[in-house]
């Protein structure tokens, strides 16, 4: 078979792996939503949102945590590892807190 292929040009397109990203399986509480889509704050350090998605690179797939003011819609924290832990999301918060030291009251939005 393998000759045959070849033979005729024929090449098999393997199917990619499946990427499990979220464990949905989790016993906390969840957070009541008081954002309550109103995702244009009047201003500034009012609401943050965060994210994770994973991106391909020349290093393999990473990890992206982000955290963008809802009112400027611009990144105030980042960061990246092979790796979805805990730690993601914190050094991104983290980056965030210390670039704008956000006031008291501040809303912390996130999907999951």
């Amino acid at each position: 078979m393998r000759f045959l292929m070849k033979k005729l040009g024929l090449v098999v397109k393997r199917k990619r792996r499946f990427v499990l990203t979220t464990d949905s399986k989790y016993s906390c509480p969840i957070a009541p939503n008081i954002l309550d889509r109103q995702f244009s704050p009047g201003r500034p350090n009012q609401v943050w949102a965060t994210d994770i998605t994973y991106i391909w690179t020349l290093q393999g797939w990473l990890y992206l945590a982000v955290v963008i003011d809802l009112c400027s819609r611009r990144l105030i924290g980042w960061s990246m590892d092979k790796r979805m832990k805990q730690s993601l999301a914190i050094r991104a918060l983290l980056m965030a807190i210390n670039l704008r030291n956000p006031p008291e009251g501040l809303i912390h939005h996130s999907d999951t």
